[in-house]
This record gives structure tokens, sequence and C-alpha cells, in this order.
């Protein structure tokens, strides 16, 4: 039987698949964009409903998880920034 740590491709301790800073940095920043995009869509959709309140109430729910989000990516992003 074959388990799914015995397929890891970087089991040997090869780290050749690491991410550099720089590209940790830049995934962040895509996320963060991201997240901000939806938040908006969000935001503005929830602004222009307006006989279903249970949506509108969710798609508030939606926006303020994505700005929660939004400033916790903001915060790994300066993180890394300045410890590299």
């Amino acid at each position: 039987m074959t388990y799914n740590h015995d397929l890891d491709y970087d089991r040997d301790g090869d780290r050749e698949d690491q991410l550099s800073e720089e590209d940790v940095v830049s995934i962040l920043k895509t996320s963060l964009r991201k997240e901000e995009e939806m938040l908006k869509t969000y935001t503005i959709l929830a602004e222009r409903i307006h006989d279903n309140d249970v949506l509108k109430n969710r798609l508030v729910n939606f926006a303020q998880g994505n700005a929660k989000r939004s400033r916790q990516l903001e915060d790994e992003i300066k993180q890394n920034e300045e410890t590299h």
C-alpha cells in the first residue's frame, strides 16, 4: 500500500520546489488583489439589492470576510517585506 507521504516529491529533503521570498510576496499580493476585487463586487451587489434582506446580509458578510482577509494579507506582505 502506498501512502501520500511516500509520494511527497520533497521527501528526500531536496528543496528544489521551495519558493523564494519574492515568489511568496508576489503570490500574497495577487491574493490581496483578488480579495479586494471580491470585496468591491459583494459591496456593490449588496448595495443594489432592495428586495431580499437575507441575500443582502449574506453579501455584506462576504464583504466583511474579504476585508478581514485583505487586512491579514496586507500584514503578511508587510511582515515578509520587512524581514527580507
